[in-house]
Formats: structure tokens, sequence, C-alpha cells
């Protein structure tokens, strides 16, 4: 043991055996970290939309337990974009002031506690209360995501995106599925079958946790991250064009989406499909985001405008409505498939968000922006659907403005898609 100090301290050894041994150790830690940061992206991104897809499918349910209107009913499925577009503002100042993995751990403990919670508060207030517990934690991993992502992955942009975004859809899939099968196994009590998912969240919560703990490694990609806000120009993004095209282009598919997953159940349900058939139908709706969501980043990333895909999603939400109009239950399946696709607006979004901004300042900016934004723009459409249907009294009506909201998201898509930056068109 003396000898091993002696050796250790000796001038003549530190240079040849220190730095090689700390930069070995350094390299495994630096892998481990990295590994793990994955394994967290993935875990989180499967807790973003079960909150809201497990819902959908035992609605009716809830409408009867909680004596729900159906007014009421379209009011909770406009929660989540006005929890998204008011809790995602503040995420930016919280990732500056704590850190993005530490901002994205609490939000994974909000989600396991709303979730838990809101099938037992008995009463329809509280049960938005718990709800918006859960979605706040939602909205500020939302943001989130993409500045993780630029900020640790620079160079794997649109394969990391790629990634959590199909981790994102293989949730709602899954919620939007196994939800009614897991409610009647155990016993048939709806509020147990939508609590079972604030456990999923509590798992997500664990690499987190580790990975705050782990300040130090962080610590000074934090400061540096810091002083680039700091350091960047001041950016009025209210003035970019691409900006507010990016933002109205969430908005437009956000809306299309909590719609879908808020009332494609009970619309099936309503032309005769049995409730847990609407419930697989919506799993399938979301399941064609799980390949879809891994290969379309990766495609984006690689083309100079994006406005091919956007045409592209927005004709085949057009066929599906139109079908859905015509024959919603002979067909669903083959609409299921098509608004599936159309619905995997959303990673492109997000893909777009990381390639208009040059600057992981500006990403952080233009992320806030245009999901804030879109997600407030998103807010008065499921709740319209609801109201229609409520005073028409069939789906005529609410199917024809989804239908026609296509049209404007295919045009500000191709304006979001073109190739430019917000720091190009601002400076």
């Amino acid at each position: 043991m003396p000898d091993d100090e002696t050796r250790t301290l000796s001038p003549a050894h530190k240079a040849p055996t220190i730095p090689a041994q700390a930069q070995a150790s350094a390299d495994r830690r630096t892998v481990w970290i990295t590994r793990l940061l994955i394994v967290g992206l993935v875990l989180a991104a499967l807790n973003l939309r079960p909150a809201i897809t497990s819902l959908g499918p035992l609605l009716e349910e809830v409408r009867i337990g909680l004596g729900m209107s159906g007014s009421v009913a379209g009011l909770l499925t406009s929660v989540p974009p006005l929890c998204f577009a008011l809790f995602g503002l503040t995420a930016p100042r919280l990732a500056r002031r704590f850190g993005p993995g530490a901002i994205v751990c609490a939000g994974m403990a909000a989600i396991a506690a709303g979730l838990l919670v809101r099938p037992f508060v008995g009463a329809t207030a509280g049960f938005l209360a718990a709800s918006a517990l859960a979605l706040m934690g939602i909205a500020l991993s939302n943001i989130l995501m993409p500045v993780i992502v630029k900020r640790w992955f620079p160079d794997r942009v649109g394969q990391m995106t790629g990634l959590y975004s199909m981790a994102l859809s293989l949730g709602t899939a899954l919620a939007a599925a196994a939800t009614v099968p897991m409610t009647q196994a155990l016993g048939g009590s709806w509020q147990t079958g939508l609590a079972l998912w604030g456990a999923l969240a509590a798992v997500a919560v664990l690499p987190w946790l580790v990975l705050t703990r782990q300040a130090g490694a962080r610590a000074a990609e934090t400061r540096a991250a810091a002083q680039e806000q700091r350091n960047a120009p001041a950016l009025r993004i209210t003035r970019s064009r691409t900006a507010w095209a990016l933002a109205c282009f969430f908005g437009l598919q956000a809306t299309a989406a909590y719609i879908t997953m808020g009332w494609m159940p009970q619309i099936f349900r309503d032309a005769g499909v049995s409730a847990g058939t609407a419930g697989v139908l919506l799993a399938v709706t979301m399941a064609m985001g799980v390949p879809l969501a891994f290969v379309i980043p990766r495609l984006a990333s690689r083309m100079r405008t994006q406005g091919p895909i956007v045409v592209a999603l927005g004709l085949c939400g057009l066929m599906g409505y139109t079908g859905l109009y015509l024959a919603p239950a002979s067909g669903a399946w083959v609409w299921a498939l098509l608004l599936g696709v159309s619905n995997c607006a959303f990673p492109l979004a997000l893909t777009m968000i990381g390639m208009r901004a040059k600057t992981g300042a500006g990403v952080v900016r233009l992320s806030a922006f245009a999901q804030s934004t879109g997600y407030l723009l998103s807010i008065p459409g499921p709740l319209l659907v609801g109201v229609l249907y409520q005073h028409s009294g069939s789906w005529g009506l609410p199917i024809a403005l989804m239908a026609g909201l296509m049209v404007p998201q295919i045009v500000v898509g191709a304006l979001a898609g073109r190739n430019r930056t917000i720091e190009e068109e601002l400076r």
C-alpha cells in the first residue's frame, strides 16, 4: 500500500497514470449519464399523454359518475391545451433557475400525483383540479423536451426527437387500448382504471431523480446555458412570421389531436361500436405515431423544406374525416388509420421547432412561444365540438368542423416549413 501511494503521488508517475485513469472514469460516467438520460427521456415521453387518452374510452362512465353535462365534458377535453398554454410559459424561466432535468423530474411527480388522486375526489371540480395538476407536469415537460434534445444531443436532433416522439405515441396508444380491458379486469371501476396510470408516472420520476442528484456533472453545462440565454440577442419573437406560422400550425394540429383523443371513441360508440372496440380504434390511431414518429423527424431533418410532409399529413386527415362523416362504423378501421397518420403532425412540429432556430437560446424561446401560443389557440376546438354535439344531437357538424380545420393547417404548416430561422428573420 505505501508503494502504491508513493507511485500515485510521485511526479514521475503522475502524468502517465492519473490523467488516463481520470479520463477513463470521466468517459464512463459520461456514457452512464447519457444512457440514463435517454432512459429518462423515453419514460417521460411515455407519460405525456395517458392522462388524456385513458380518459377518452371511459368518458361516458366519468360523465355519469360525476354528473357531467356534455358541455362540461367538452370543457374537460379543453383543459389539456389550456394547462399546456398557461404552465408552458413558465418552463424556460424555471429551467434556467433549477435546470431542465429538475423541472422534468418535478413534472413527472406532478403527473403521478394528479393521476392517482383525480379518480377518487368524487366531484367535477376536484376531478378538474387534479387533472390540471397532472397536466401542469405534462406542460413543463412538453416545452423542455426539444430543449433537452438540442442541448445534450445537438448532433442527433432528428434521431432523438424521433425516439421520444415514438415513446410518446406508444404511451398514448397503450393508454387508449388498455384502459378499458384493465378496468374490466379489476372489477369494472372507472376510478381504478384511471388511477393505474399514475404508477407509470411514478416510475418515470426515478431516473430524473438520479440525474438531478448528478448536479455536478451538469453544473458547468447549466451555467453555460444560462450564460447563453443572457448573451443571446433580444429576439422579439412575435415579429417573426415563421414563429407565428409554427405556432398556428402547432395549435391546429393540437386541436385535431385533442378532439380525436377526447371525442373519437364517443363518435364510434354512438355509431354502434362497442366501448372496448372504440378504445382499440383510438389506440390504432395513436399507434400509427409509433413508427411514423420515429421516421418523420429523421426525414424532415434531411429536407430543406418540410412543406411536402405537411401536405401529405393534411390530406390523410381530410380523407379520414370525410370517411368518419359518411360511414363511421363500416369503415372505422380505415378512418382510424388515416387519422393516425394525420396526427403525426405533432412530431413534425417538434422537429421544426429545433430546425427553425440556430441557437439553444433560440430553441428555448421558440419552443415556449410556439407551444404555449399553439395550445392557447387550440382551446376552443374540443369545447366547440362538445357544444355542437349537444345542441345538434349528431356528429355531422363537429366532423365537418374537424375537416375544415385541416385546410388552414396545411397552409400555415407549409409556411412554417420553409428553410429559414427566426434569427435570420429578426436580424
